[in-house]
């Protein structure tokens, strides 16, 4: 096990011209081309940067990694390297050590989530959650320290894009996983080199844009047959590794529509792919757990990712809670329903909705948890918080926008080029038209808007991934009750009421500063 081998698939970080800095958007790519098998509508991608289904998402990736050179933003991007090569780097990509840190670390991951308005959950940032602890953490990986230690300075140095595949497809899922290994991801060889895998992962987002897969396995798939229980990373490119697309909402609305149409479909799809690993090498530097069963059933816990990636995502959701405040709100003066006693409580209920999960996110940066060699963690309790409520808040502004626009949704003209005939444009000026000297040019694209983020087969999968981003709502929930049990909260809070039940019993007060009842005085 201890016998290295280099992969010869070419690395991402290749691309970079400087290696002291992170991808430049060209870079990013240009790193892309790199033979990857990436299908959809039948058919093998030659290029995922300038195919149909995804050219326009990946430029919106690649703005990204331009925004930390563009002098106007680096500043609040980017901070020093501290892996000793003298570059720079996304500020999520470094271990905090201080509150300080993690506040510079939200402004940055709410810099780069205004660029897609909250849209894009999986950008390389999100990984960051698990990768900025690998330095900081690398004990707990044993064998396979080193492994973590080189793997954090590679992602931070290059601010690599990477996805992360946990989830088992839902097959069999009465079974025991040992049982399901015809599917599930599993170890089918062992060599002096490295291991072979093959088996299948759920909805990898973004995959087909990212440099490398971070695959891990939940504890549901925690058995007694140890091929089950393993980590590790590989690139997007490596021989059998093949990534089924879901339909690309991006292609659809670029080929019936216009992005006056569908401004997000256009732009910010995120396509989630059947992840397929069809006896993949993985040499043993890209290996982080292997046969063990405890390290599975602890990671999220203890590896400081759940941690990270509930303050990533809590802080893109209150982005997006911003963008879809402010859309209601114009939606509202759009059809003159903003003068509504009901709808203004409705828009204030949403608003709150937003101050809340900011409210979560600086909570996780503000009271931080101490943690591995000087590091420090977002506050868990918040996390946890974070993701409970989440998935009772983007459902409860769906419903509020649908009751409060109501067929403002759907009284639209068909696209854009109903403007550029005059028989139909001059009847829409007059019917449609907005309220309050709204122009029906500008009404049709807010309402439009909000139909992409609602109503659209983009926005429907939204609905999906907010709903399950952190895991079943029922799970979310008794992981909250497990983490007060075994960190003692829950136990003060009894105790709390057992003060309060100390200070009486059957006969009356039990101390002095309260007068007993006027038939005892």
């Amino acid at each position: 096990m201890n016998s290295h081998v280099h992969s010869p698939i070419s690395r991402a970080e290749d691309q970079r011209a400087d290696k002291s800095r992170p991808f430049t958007g060209a870079e990013y790519l240009a790193s892309l081309r790199d033979g990857r098998e990436v299908y959809i509508n039948g058919e093998r991608i030659a290029d995922v940067t300038t195919h149909p289904a995804m050219r326009n998402s990946v430029r919106s990736l690649a703005r990204l990694y331009d925004a930390l050179h563009d002098e106007k933003t680096k500043d609040r991007l980017t901070a020093p390297t501290d892996t000793g090569n003298g570059g720079y780097t996304h500020k999520y990509f470094r271990v905090a050590r201080s509150s300080a840190e993690l506040v510079a670390q939200q402004g940055a991951i709410a810099d780069w989530a205004r660029m897609s308005y909250g849209w894009m959950g999986r950008t390389a940032d999100y990984k960051a959650a698990l990768m900025n602890t690998l330095g900081a953490n690398a004990d707990w990986y044993g064998p396979f320290k080193d492994n973590a230690l080189a793997w954090h300075k590679r992602a931070q140095e290059s601010v690599l894009f990477m996805n992360h595949a946990i989830v088992n497809p839902p097959i069999d899922r009465h079974k025991p996983a040992d049982q399901v290994k015809d599917v599930f991801v599993h170890i089918t060889k062992e060599t002096d080199a490295g291991i072979y895998v093959s088996g299948a992962k759920v909805v990898a987002t973004s995959s087909a844009l990212t440099h490398y897969n971070f695959l891990a396995q939940s504890s549901a798939t925690v058995t007694e047959d140890p091929s089950l229980s393993v980590m590790f990373i590989v690139p997007m490119n490596a021989p059998g590794i093949k990534m089924f697309c879901r339909v690309s909402y991006e292609q659809t609305a670029n080929t019936v529509g216009h992005p006056f149409d569908y401004p997000l479909s256009s732009r910010f799809d995120e396509n989630d792919a059947i992840l397929v690993l069809d006896n993949v090498f993985i040499p043993w530097e890209d290996v982080l757990v292997l046969r063990d069963a405890q390290k599975i059933l602890s990671f999220h816990p203890a590896s400081g990712f759940m941690h990270g990636y509930c303050f990533q995502g809590c802080t893109r959701f209150a982005v997006k809670l911003d963008f879809l405040a402010g859309l209601l709100a114009k939606a509202m003066r759009a059809t003159g329903g903003d003068a509504f006693r009901g709808n203004q409580a409705a828009l204030g209920e949403v608003i709150a909705l937003r101050h809340m999960f900011w409210s979560f996110s600086n909570a996780m940066a503000y009271n931080p948890q101490p943690w591995a060699n000087g590091a420090v963690l977002p506050n868990m309790e918040a996390a946890l918080s974070y993701r409970t409520f989440m998935s009772e808040a983007y459902p409860r502004v769906i419903e509020t926008v649908r009751k409060v626009v109501a067929s403002g949704l759907i009284y639209l003209p068909s696209s854009a080029k109903d403007f550029e005939n005059p028989e139909i444009d001059r009847y829409l000026a007059q019917y449609v038209r907005g309220s309050n000297d709204m122009g029906h040019k500008e009404r049709i694209k807010i309402m439009k808007l909000l139909w992409d983020a609602t109503g659209t087969e983009f926005g429907g999968r939204h609905a999906l991934y907010e709903l399950n981003y952190a895991g079943a709502p029922e799970e979310v929930r008794l992981q909250v009750l497990k983490g007060a049990e075994r960190n003692g909260r829950l136990k003060e809070m009894e105790a709390l009421v057992d003060t309060c039940m100390s200070d009486y019993d059957e006969h009356g007060w039990t101390n002095d500063t309260w007068l007993q009842p006027l038939d005892q005085a």
